[in-house]
């Protein structure tokens, strides 16, 4: 009977001891991530257990604006989107140029027989007299009523557009680093969070073991712990594979081939909640928003193609002039020839053509208003989701936090319940469960917030 007191008084101390540390890790949450050292060596059946991802190579601390500012010298769509830009701003130049001076030089040799002459291929039969001569060609468009200068105003409205996509595709990268970039914050927070979890769950599993061989507590509870070990661990598998996949993400985003491991830096600012006024959000975005900018300009064109298609139908009046000189030529011609002249083009019959592309013109300059006007309806949408899940976001903070103390609450009493035999480990475990959702919940909470307000900027006056 001594023994047997003796024994029990034991295993009662173990358990003390056990539920203190136990206790102890619990209830700190925020502290620094255990390394490998204090979980891998009490993994059941095999199971490794976490390690801290070492980076290879920390180049250098990263803050959100500092990975916009590399995006925008190194991600290959932005320059892509400038170079096209550019492109389309030749296009003027080449249309612009028919309001110029044609200027040409001929050199011509021909010999021929004794009053040679063109018998087929035309009407006319001219003669063709021996000759070495050189000459320029020079003609000036006078007018055509509008068709080239409406092609120009049309090529250069569709430059401005391509200005304007430009700009939206850089847009749409900076938004995607700031995705990227909070993504990466997020899935680091979680890791961390899951880090704990296992330390706090593998000390949990040491003090069941002990109390079961001290017959204290029952192989079930035993099977009960070492269940919620196995998913505290499976948890930071999946925490550490986001995390390499977001960092991955985010160096490509970045303009890198090669991951790129940065010491990302959170934001110091606090966090303010966000515009009240929605409609003057989406009266800023109808204003500025580049994707809008670009129809427009899209819609201004394709009126002016319209017209300088119409105007094919009218005469086009040139001016046209011609000097050179043959220094050996037949005797029968002079020496140097000069003429100008004025030439007036009137289509008459071509099956049509011009009616049917200024037809084609006109109904392509209509969708391109339609277009425009989906557009405003998607982007007046789109704002007011954003503004919609700003606040939503910003709300759900507060409310984590109010979760998680909760959640640490309810584990400190299922803690002490168990330790008292007044509960059994379904209660502690199920407690286990809902504090690792809350902490999880709550370190995200503020990242989604963040990244909230940035799709709320990109939708309205951008990034």
């Amino acid at each position: 009977m001594k023994r047997k007191w003796v024994s029990l008084a034991g295993g009662l101390a173990v358990a003390t001891l056990c539920f203190a540390q136990s206790t102890l890790v619990l209830q700190n949450p925020a502290d620094p991530p255990l390394g490998a050292s204090s979980v891998a060596t009490a993994s059941p059946q095999g199971i490794s257990g976490p390690q801290n991802p070492q980076p290879s190579s920390i180049s250098s601390r990263l803050a959100v604006k500092d990975a916009e500012a590399i995006a925008l010298r190194n991600n290959p769509a932005i320059s892509v989107a400038r170079l096209e830009a550019l492109a389309t701003q030749q296009v003027t130049r080449e249309v612009r140029s028919n309001l110029w001076p044609q200027a040409y030089a001929d050199f011509t040799g021909v010999d021929s027989r004794n009053d040679s002459r063109i018998s087929a291929g035309a009407i006319n039969n001219p003669q063709i007299f021996p000759r070495a001569a050189a000459g320029t060609t020079v003609t000036q468009l006078i007018t055509d009523f509008g068709h080239t200068t409406n092609l120009v105003a049309s090529a250069r409205l569709h430059a401005k557009a391509e200005d304007q996509n430009a700009i939206a595709t850089k847009e749409h990268v900076l938004l995607a680093v700031d995705q990227a970039f909070y993504g990466s914050l997020q899935t680091h927070a979680v890791l961390r969070v899951a880090e704990q979890t296992v330390a706090s769950r593998q000390l949990l599993a040491d003090q069941v073991r002990a109390l079961t061989k001290s017959k204290l507590k029952s192989d079930l509870d035993l099977s009960f712990a070492n269940v919620n070990l196995a998913q505290a661990k499976l948890l930071y598998l999946d925490a550490l594979n986001n995390d390499k996949s977001a960092m991955a993400n985010l160096s490509a985003i970045l303009g890198y081939s090669t991951l790129e491991n940065y010491e990302l830096v959170e934001d110091a600012e606090p966090l303010m909640p966000p515009p009240g006024d929605i409609d003057q959000l989406i009266a800023e975005a109808f204003s500025v928003r580049p994707e809008i900018l670009s129809l427009e300009f899209e819609s201004q064109s394709a009126e002016r193609l319209h017209r300088a298609d119409r105007d094919e139908l009218l005469p086009t009046i040139s001016a046209l002039g011609a000097i050179g000189d043959a220094p050996f030529r037949d005797d029968r011609i002079q020496s140097s020839y000069g003429a100008v002249g004025v030439n007036i083009r009137v289509p008459i019959f071509n099956g049509f053509v011009y009616t049917a592309k200024a037809r084609e013109t006109d109904l392509q300059a209509q969708a391109a208003l339609r277009r425009l006007a989906d557009l405003r309806n998607r982007i007046s949408r789109d704002v007011r989701t954003s503004w919609l899940n700003a606040n939503t976001a910003f709300d759900r903070v507060s409310v984590n936090q109010q979760l998680l103390a909760q959640a640490n609450l309810a584990l400190d009493l299922a803690e002490t319940r168990y330790k008292l035999g007044l509960s059994s480990i379904v209660e502690l475990s199920q407690a286990q469960l809902q504090q690792t959702q809350a902490e999880i919940g709550s370190a995200q909470a503020g990242y989604e917030y963040r990244l909230a307000l940035a799709v709320l900027r990109y939708q309205t006056s951008g990034l």
